[in-house]
């Protein structure tokens, strides 16, 4: 099993900033991609950024420029950097862990893993 714990999620003024961390904990051997998502009121989820083990990212079009994935391998934690922010950046963050392989018996279980959120508020 593994456990995302997400972090740094906060009210903060139109064009400010707030970074969020995730670190990943429990049995498993490797994580391919890490990554962002978030969940408006009232909308569907929706890719923010992700980041591969070997440093590969891939943006929404609405922030990039703007937002800043970063990966921690040996402490098995992704950051989400966000300047600029908007209004419309409003939601609940969500951390994932894609493609996590564990061992089970003689092979390997490849997971998927959510977080369980942390919201951003933008005031204008």
């Amino acid at each position: 099993q593994v456990q995302l714990v997400e972090s740094g999620g906060g009210l903060v003024q139109d064009g400010g900033s707030l970074r969020l961390a995730c670190a990943a904990s429990g049995s498993f051997l490797s994580i391919v991609v890490m990554g962002w998502y978030r969940q408006a009121p009232g909308k569907q989820r929706e890719l923010v950024a992700t980041i591969t083990s070997d440093g590969r990212t891939n943006y929404a079009a609405s922030v990039k420029g703007r937002f800043t994935i970063s990966r921690d391998n040996a402490k098995n934690t992704v950051y989400l950097e966000m300047n600029s922010l908007k209004p419309e950046n409003t939601a609940l963050y969500y951390c994932n862990a894609g493609r996590v392989a564990s061992a089970r018996g003689m092979g390997v279980f490849w997971g998927d893993y959510w977080g369980q959120g942390t919201q951003v508020t933008v005031s204008s």
